[in-house]
């Protein structure tokens, strides 16, 4: 008999796979139940939500759950949210931002956490790493190619950019993602809420 999730998560909390590479030192940050329906991969912890130990608890997750039409305490019910980065812990900084998520995580922990997770619906994917993973070929050349065309993916995938302030231009670049992507987003959020 499979050990329950729990244990999982444990294991993944002690995990030290990258420590030497990791500044402010390992510390996953990640949420995970055996019940979600809707999996949140981002891209890896900020200096706030290392700092907290609480992900996407910044402006950047308050953007998101704007996005998606849902409040706190809805967004950190794991009976409905499972947040799964493609980096559990802080990478540190580069000269454009921080660092992409450490290449160790994704491959350890992803496929051992969704195999605890079966009634997962949606999998929203959130930036270029997550798109990169989870699509692979099935990507277009460009993040914004990728988003725009998200229906292909759905109705298991829905590729997003990421919701960061740091993103303004791209969003006033690309008023269609308001338009036609965030009611698309709202609405299937919706559909697995009320379980349909």
């Amino acid at each position: 008999m499979e050990a329950p999730i729990e244990n999982l998560i444990q294991e993944i909390k002690s995990c030290r796979i990258c420590e030497a590479y990791l500044p402010l030192g390992p510390k996953p940050v990640f949420t995970a139940g055996e019940k979600s329906k809707i999996l949140v991969v981002g891209q890896a912890p900020g200096t706030k939500v290392h700092a907290t130990g609480i992900p996407w608890n910044d402006l950047s997750g308050k953007e998101l759950r704007r996005w998606l039409g849902v409040d706190r305490e809805l967004f950190y019910n794991t009976e409905i949210f499972s947040i799964v980065p493609m980096g559990f812990c802080y990478p540190g900084r580069g000269k454009g931002g921080d660092l992409p998520p450490r290449p160790e995580c994704a491959p350890t922990w992803h496929a051992s956490l969704l195999g605890h997770m079966p009634q997962i619906e949606l999998t929203l994917l959130i930036g270029q790493y997550a798109h990169a993973y989870y699509l692979g070929k099935n990507r277009k050349r460009t993040l914004t190619q990728t988003v725009h065309c998200f229906e292909e993916y759905l109705p298991k995938f829905f590729p997003l950019v990421h919701p960061s302030p740091r993103n303004k231009f791209w969003h006033k670049r690309n008023p269609w993602f308001e338009d036609r992507v965030l009611p698309v987003l709202r609405a299937k959020v919706r559909e697995v809420l009320d379980g349909r």
